[in-house]
């Protein structure tokens, strides 16, 4: 699959009308939303759920169990009591859960706004609708930020993926996520791999014993985050010195709080999050949870997101109408993982063979960890 790259250009000179309209029959008063927490969170909350509400009425629930979404909405739907109406996930836990009939299938052009030009949703999106269940909202990046005042490494810097193995330039504590995506392309990348045969080896158990021994060199050196605020926090308190974390997360530390971080882009992961709906919902929460799905994804939501946090939208009517940041008033287009002086080294996360493989692959590394 061919990921569209959506550049940042200047801010629109007009603003668009809200276009969420109603559901027929009785919508719901409340919504839960389930998120991840910390800046990207918050950039939802002032794009979406804050306007919205002020129009509607509605009272929001947040919930930061995300990372947990397809354990806790497999459990729920093994219990017949889904309590989450509307859910943000990854593009391939979006596809395992379409294929477990877990997240509801829908029509794109029927439930989403079109762009303002008329363009239907379908094609607005293009081929970021990688499941029928899911509705795209940003392209983001999984990537390292690092310390820039470590005496230890005598005025270097990380210029590359594999300086996360270099222990001997660049001491340290390390953060990674407590997963296997990303973790398992970079170590073979490290491990000499050709990047088009990653995903071909980890079809192996030779490859993925090549993986993991890899990571055995650093492991003693690491630690583990699940959430994606957890690294900008390790980074800013001094307790790791490199750490992998979403690209919005270390512009915020960076931007937001100043702090003595830069970011490393080398062989960053392009990946998708986006919406889903639970299958199975009553039927006025669901009324609600495709009116709001409706108004937190057509053209001005999504561009107001990135005024927030440095992710591409993922509609190409959006990118146009964001230049600047919100608050800050700095220039967003240097700090998205599309930029071309970003993007010299790009790895395309491959959702359908992780979507294939996950269960796997993280039962593995989990074992792993314990060892």
């Amino acid at each position: 699959m061919k990921l569209k790259t959506f550049m940042i250009g200047a801010t629109s000179a007009f603003a668009l009308a809200t276009v969420a309209t109603a559901q027929d029959g009785p919508m719901a008063d409340e919504l839960t939303v389930v998120s991840w927490g910390g800046a990207y969170q918050n950039s939802q909350q002032k794009a979406y759920s804050e306007p919205y509400a002020a129009e509607t009425g509605v009272e929001f629930t947040w919930d930061e169990s995300s990372a947990e979404a397809v354990a806790r909405l497999r459990a729920m739907a093994e219990a017949d009591n889904i309590t989450w109406d509307v859910v943000d996930v990854v593009a391939a836990d979006a596809m395992r859960l379409c294929d477990e009939g877990i997240a509801m299938e829908i029509d794109h052009d029927e439930v989403l706004a079109p762009a303002p030009d008329g363009t239907p949703a379908s094609e607005d999106f293009g081929d970021l609708i990688v499941s029928d269940c899911f509705v795209p909202q940003i392209v983001y990046s999984t990537t390292f930020g690092y310390r820039t005042d470590i005496e230890e490494w005598n005025g270097n810097v990380p210029t590359t993926v594999c300086d996360v193995w270099n222990t001997e330039d660049f001491p340290g504590q390390r953060s990674l996520e407590r997963r296997p995506i990303a973790n398992m392309e970079w170590a073979l990348i490290c491990d000499g791999v050709a990047i088009e045969d990653v995903y071909d080896l980890l079809e192996t158990e030779e490859g993925v014993a090549q993986a993991f021994a890899k990571l055995d060199e650093i492991k003693d050196q690491v630690v583990w985050w699940s959430a994606g605020a957890e690294t900008p926090q390790l980074l800013a308190d001094g307790e790791v010195v490199l750490g992998s974390t979403y690209n919005g997360r270390l512009f915020s530390v960076i931007e937001e709080q100043d702090q003595p971080v830069a970011m490393l882009w080398d062989w960053q992961m392009f990946d998708l999050d986006g919406w889903i709906i639970p299958a199975g919902l009553p039927e006025d929460r669901l009324n609600r949870a495709l009116d709001f799905l409706r108004y937190a994804t057509d053209t001005q939501r999504l561009a107001d997101q990135a005024k927030y946090i440095s992710y591409g939208p993922a509609r190409a009517s959006s990118a146009p109408l964001v230049g600047q940041h919100a608050e800050l008033g700095i220039d967003m287009a240097p700090h998205m993982p599309t930029d071309p002086a970003n993007a010299v080294n790009t790895f395309l996360f491959n959702y359908n063979w992780w979507a294939d493989n996950r269960d796997d692959i993280d039962a593995q590394f989990q074992a792993w960890l314990l060892q």
